[in-house]
């Protein structure tokens, strides 16, 4: 099974911590907050966030890490309780194999590591959700997600196989259905290759009947977060090797770009207030970590929260706004957490 290494941290001076426990069956928030930031616990390695509609609920993904198999959790932010989709008994699994031809076979709940979300609303209370995952095989996996009648249910429906060399990271949907993914790093060359900008990783766009393809002139140093814009005009992606959002025009051919660089190692990248993006990650000088807004025009930006190394939470890789809270992911730990933006 594919997980982060402890090499991938040390390229930035930090150490990797992975609990080897399994995360319990029953819901459990029971943990002390730090000043300025509160906590819900049990949830491993939660490293995106997602907001479904505007439900009050928060999906998040999880990674693999020692001992601990991927989730797809499921947050309710009024009470914080939480459940895990992937192994609650109403998930269940409608291969599409036309749709989806390419696709091997049915998801293996056993063995994924969830990374990369996003989500689209497909009608009232019905959503696609599509997840990069890694361990049994390198795709996108595809989901229907309802909430009618009040009961969150998870439906596989398909996956787009990937190259297997390459950790793909983040994902963003297109309104024809088709994607947009990351490739983050070469698997045997790991992470030190992709953010030194050795090795460069682009993104790979899939279209409904074609096969995925790197878009030319979008090679980065650690491509991570990706979003795009509503108009489907523009990419956003982070550079976590060169510390930069960078956007991509795709009305222009070949494709254009621009960059704004952040004091941040930034990971996943968030639509939050109108016309903003967020993003999160360790700050560069190395103690402790914050969360950055861009404006997704003038690509200006500002720090709106964050904490030094004391606090329980660190390693946070994903920033999402929920009505004056930001509530922010690990790629390696056992919380979320959130607090009042500034």
């Amino acid at each position: 099974m594919k997980f982060f290494a402890s090499n991938m941290l040390a390229a930035f001076g930090v150490s990797l911590f992975v609990s080897a426990h399994s995360v319990a069956a029953e819901p459990s928030n029971a943990c002390a907050a730090d000043s300025g930031i509160s906590y819900v616990c049990g949830l491993m390695n939660a490293e995106d966030l997602l907001s479904v509609g505007d439900s009050g609920l928060i999906i998040t993904s999880g990674m693999t890490g020692e001992g601990v198999n991927g989730h797809l959790y499921l947050i309710d932010t009024r009470d914080n309780s939480w459940h895990d989709l992937a192994s609650a008994p109403n998930f269940s699994q409608d291969f599409d194999s036309v749709s989806y031809s390419s696709c091997p076979g049915l998801f293996d709940v056993t063995n994924f590591s969830a990374h990369g979300l996003a989500l689209r609303e497909t009608g009232a209370d019905v959503f696609d959700l599509y997840i990069t995952s890694h361990g049994g095989r390198e795709a996108i996996e595809i989901f229907d997600l309802s909430l009618a009648g009040g009961d969150a249910k998870l439906t596989w429906r398909g996956c787009v196989p990937l190259d297997e060399s390459i950790m793909h990271n983040s994902v963003a949907i297109f309104a024809d259905g088709g994607f947009a993914t990351t490739q983050f790093m070469e698997w045997e060359r790991g992470i030190a290759a992709s953010v030194t900008g050795l090795v460069k990783g682009g993104v790979v766009i899939w279209r409904p009947g074609s096969e995925p393809s790197v878009l030319a002139g979008s090679e980065l140093a650690g491509p991570n977060g990706i979003v795009v814009s509503d108009d489907n005009r523009y990419l956003y992606v982070a550079a976590l090797g060169t510390r930069e959002l960078v956007r991509f025009d795709l009305s222009q051919e070949p494709v254009a770009s621009d960059s704004v660089a952040l004091d941040i190692i930034l990971d996943n990248i968030r639509w939050g207030e109108s016309g903003k993006l967020l993003t999160a990650g360790g700050n560069a000088g190395g103690n402790g970590w914050s969360v950055v807004e861009v404006d997704a025009a003038s690509l200006e930006a500002t720090r709106i929260g964050g904490m030094d190394g004391d606090a329980a939470l660190q390693r946070v890789s994903s920033a999402l706004q929920v009505g004056d809270q930001i509530w922010v992911g690990t790629y390696s730990g056992d919380r979320v957490g959130y607090f009042t933006r500034d």
